[in-house]
């Protein structure tokens, strides 16, 4: 049984919780609010046992209980996490492409549950992920949930965009603060799970702090593909570009979207591409921006920050919709323009 003294990396957050638990008095409703993958979601989950539990241990579950069995068989009738795959499950005409928590989502799977008896009579949790993704019909709708819910109840909302919440929820919710994880502490626990220190040492330099992002592109094979751009940039700030950048990039952008639609079919490939794009296009901009800290020249420093302006103006146009194959062959061509002057030297 998961419970809040196994969550790492979170001390503060988890420090407020165990507080507001011990002292009965946790709020009805809850933001978790932090990047991707750094505990958002165990934490909610660890809560939400020990919320629910018959004999809970200070602010943990005891693990014993029938609700805590029943909860670590993901059978538990009062934990409701609602997630983007709802979407189509209540999308009768299965037209949906997931990209919105619609008032259709939320009535039945909070707003309608969320005012009945707990059927195991502790009380009832809910747990929105990706929370954003709710619409502002949606979001209002919940909001009388959020200020009155009926009997003992418990909302979190998860999310790495709390600006996309109305004022009205974000007021009548605690807001909970996640902070990336420490480099090492990602690396760490890679390394517990088996993976070789090499990709775990890339993985965690990669992922930002984000040990979820890190496991994912381990998988999805981000890691490999990083490194392969980190030598074609490298050749780069040499005056040797590379063959063929943007079909390179174009290539790896729906390598990374196919894993995508494999994970979520309700991914629009095309989104899921300019994803991976911007992706590698944040990892070539990262490696200019070390060229910056390792060098004193005023030309090198000239030619790397033109570089990463050329990549932040790609970024932006892939943003606005632009074609992507034009983005990326004017940016190749700026590239190749700014850096070849190394190639004399």
């Amino acid at each position: 049984m998961l419970k809040l003294s196994d969550i790492f990396g979170q001390d503060e957050a988890i420090a407020w919780l165990r507080r507001a638990v011990e002292a009965d008095r946790l709020p009805h409703g809850l933001i978790f609010a932090g990047p991707t993958g750094v505990g958002k979601a165990t934490t909610a989950r660890a809560l939400g046992a020990a919320f629910l539990c018959e004999q809970p241990k200070g602010a943990d579950a005891c693990g014993k209980c029938e609700s805590c069995r029943v909860l670590e068989a993901d059978n538990h009738p009062d934990f409701h996490t609602i997630v983007k795959e709802h979407i189509r499950y209540h999308d009768k005409g299965g037209k949906s492409k997931g990209i919105t928590l619609s008032i259709q989502v939320v009535r039945p799977e909070l707003i309608e549950p969320a005012s009945r008896k707990a059927v195991m009579g502790r009380g009832k949790v809910f747990v929105i992920e990706q929370a954003d993704l709710m619409n502002d019909d949606a979001q209002n709708a919940m909001l009388k949930t959020l200020e009155e819910p009926a009997g003992r109840t418990l909302i979190v909302l998860l999310t790495d965009q709390p600006d996309a919440l109305l004022s009205t929820v974000r007021s009548r919710c605690q807001f909970v603060q996640f902070a990336p994880l420490d480099e090492a502490v990602v690396r760490r626990e890679l390394e517990k799970r088996k993976i070789d220190k090499k990709t775990a040492a890339d993985a965690a330099a990669l992922s930002g702090g984000s040990l979820g992002l890190a496991l994912r592109w381990i998988e999805d094979g981000v890691v490999d593909a990083a490194r392969e751009l980190t030598v074609q940039i490298d050749d780069l700030l040499h005056g040797n570009p590379p063959d063929n950048l943007p079909q390179w990039l174009d290539a790896a952008a729906k390598a990374y979207a196919e894993k995508q639609l494999e994970r979520d079919e309700l991914s629009s490939k095309d989104q899921a591409t300019r994803e991976g794009l911007t992706l590698y296009l944040h990892i070539a901009a990262t490696r200019f921006r070390k060229r910056l800290a390792e060098t004193s020249d005023s030309d090198d420093l000239d030619r790397a920050c033109t570089a990463i302006d050329a990549v932040v103006r790609a970024e932006e146009y892939l943003n606005a919709n632009v074609n992507v194959a034009l983005t990326l062959q004017q940016l190749a061509v700026t590239l190749e323009r700014t850096l070849a002057s190394e190639a004399q030297r």
